[in-house]
């Protein structure tokens, strides 16, 4: 027989373990199906790879205009179909059609070379065989009269307008390898030159797009920028302002030897073939997919991200990532989640680099999804994981975005700063569109991965950029708030804040909603 102290202590042993097996009971029963399902798919069926290759290898850039944009719609339509989700292409205006071919370009004197460049937006082409002609380099000049009198020797000649690097290696490298008097000196350097070449372009009274124009009615074959981010081999690229003549951007180091050339009086000649289309004018779309709610399918959770890019590389980073994403996220859903509350749309906007015109013409024409909308979730700034999210503002954005992330899994929320209520923002990608008219939406910012200097609108915005464990963790955060919004029982409020002043004593004011471009491109 046990003696009162054994059986004394077998009790507690019994009561610790009943104990141990109702809470993990409790805890089996607080889990929640739905998130694991989310994730289980994502990490076993990823479909992401395979849209990053159909639509940054197969399709590519992706620039407002081309051809290739209107297939990324028609791209994005026929996935969602595949998911067995409903979705169309929304026409909200027009805008130039232009297509880009090859731009070749060569130094042709003093000896022979070829030239990395590539053609600016929407730039007309040179004929088939190319122009060929001495390279000068803007001149300094006192003010814009002696400009004015400079302008007739441009007659004739291609044109460097920007300013020669004194270093093609970045900052980083500088910092780490030179000695502290060397890294002074060419921070020193690199200010003087940059203050210096500012002031040459004020003083011919134009700017830096107005000035190619200039140029160009004066008699100039050619335009030649070269728009340096400061990473080896990374240059922006945008449009062109001229618009009967050919502009290029070029490499720095190939851009440095022809204006080391033409400094020296050497007169260096380049030969420029940039075949490329007008095509008049084409429609402009938003991609809008939607899974249907089954208890109150006129209220929305919006899945937010734009499908154009600029064109220097393939807009993988910028916004491809943020589509695959939504995309991603959004075939997740169909699968796992049998009955969404509300209806998840997502909206793939057209023409958010030119003024987030694709959200700004969905949010005007739809008045009447205003006040349906439960939240917003957009996602435009890179491959790396989420780990910002502001609350935009909205007074009461702690309680639901934070019941929301309570229920996601430590690993896909655990380096996620956020900031409530946070403030508004005023400009910067599709959420502000929203924002502006008093709905929730919430950008989720991404950890860098350098972003801004090495893939923001540069020609190494390309697909070995990604970074696929990152993208994956934001499907699965984003497919998990989704979810949750989507269930939440009644529309979360909208309350703002009192906005503070700003350092002049001026109340700061909610942004204001704006009309999107309906018409754009050149010559419009």
């Amino acid at each position: 027989m046990f003696s009162y102290v054994t059986r004394n202590k077998s009790v507690r042993w019994l009561t610790f373990a009943l104990f141990i097996l109702s809470t993990s009971t409790v805890c089996a029963q607080q889990q929640d199906p739905i998130v694991d399902a989310i994730v289980k798919e994502a990490n076993q069926n990823s479909q992401l790879e395979q849209y990053a290759f159909e639509l940054m290898d197969v399709i590519g850039p992706r620039l407002v205009g081309t051809p290739q944009m209107k297939q990324a719609h028609d791209w994005v339509v026929d996935q969602y179909l595949k998911m067995g989700i409903n979705a169309r292409n929304e026409e909200y205006g027009e805008w130039r059609a232009w297509q880009r071919g090859v731009t070749q370009v060569e130094m042709t004197a003093p000896r022979l070379k070829s030239l990395e460049a590539i053609q600016l937006a929407w730039n007309p082409s040179t004929v088939d065989q190319g122009i060929e002609a001495e390279v000068i380099v803007l001149p300094f000049v006192d003010n814009s009269i002696e400009f004015q009198k400079w302008l007739p020797n441009a007659k004739g000649k291609i044109i460097l307008i920007s300013m020669l690097q004194p270093t093609g290696r970045s900052e980083e490298q500088w910092k780490e390898y030179a000695t502290p008097a060397s890294f002074a000196k060419m921070q020193d350097l690199k200010k003087s030159q940059t203050d210096s070449w500012n002031q040459r372009i004020v003083n011919t009274g134009y700017d830096i797009k107005t000035l190619p124009k200039a140029l160009e009615d004066a008699g100039a074959v050619g335009i030649v920028s070269s728009f340096w981010t400061g990473i080896m081999g990374a240059n922006r690229i945008f449009e062109a302002f001229t618009t009967k003549i050919p502009t290029i951007d070029m490499a720095l180091e190939d851009y440095g030897t022809l204006y080391r050339l033409a400094e020296k009086g050497i007169k260096p000649k380049i030969k420029i073939k940039a075949i490329s289309k007008n095509l008049g004018k084409t429609k402009t779309y938003n991609t809008i997919a939607e899974i249907k709610g089954t208890e109150t399918p006129d209220e929305y959770v919006i899945l937010s991200a734009h499908l154009d890019s600029w064109d220097g590389g393939t807009g993988a980073t910028d916004n491809g990532t943020g589509i695959i994403v939504m995309m991603e996220a959004a075939r997740i859903l169909k699968k796992v989640l049998p009955n969404n509350k509300r209806t998840i749309l997502i909206g793939n906007w057209g023409s958010e680099e030119q003024g987030l015109n694709g959200s700004r013409a969905f949010v005007e024409d739809h008045p009447e999804l205003h006040d349906k909308i439960q939240a917003v979730f957009n996602q435009d700034n890179g491959t790396g994981r989420i780990v910002n999210l502001n609350g935009q503002g909205f007074l009461h954005a702690y309680d639901f975005l934070g019941k929301w992330l309570y229920d996601v899994p430590e690993d896909y929320k655990k380096d996620l700063k956020t900031t409530f209520p946070g403030s508004p923002s005023s400009g910067g990608s599709d959420h502000v569109s929203f924002v502006s008219a008093n709905i929730p939406a919430f950008m989720l910012g991404a950890l860098s991965w350098g972003y801004g200097n090495h893939t923001w609108h540069t020609n190494r915005d390309t697909y070995d950029k990604i970074v696929f464990d990152e993208v994956r963790n934001n499907a699965i955060l984003i497919a998990i708030l989704a979810y949750k919004a989507s269930q939440e029982e009644e529309l979360v409020p909208r309350q703002k804040i009192n906005l503070p002043k700003s350092s002049d004593g001026k109340t700061i004011e909610w942004p204001a909603q704006k009309s999107p471009k309906r018409t754009g491109g050149l010559n419009n």
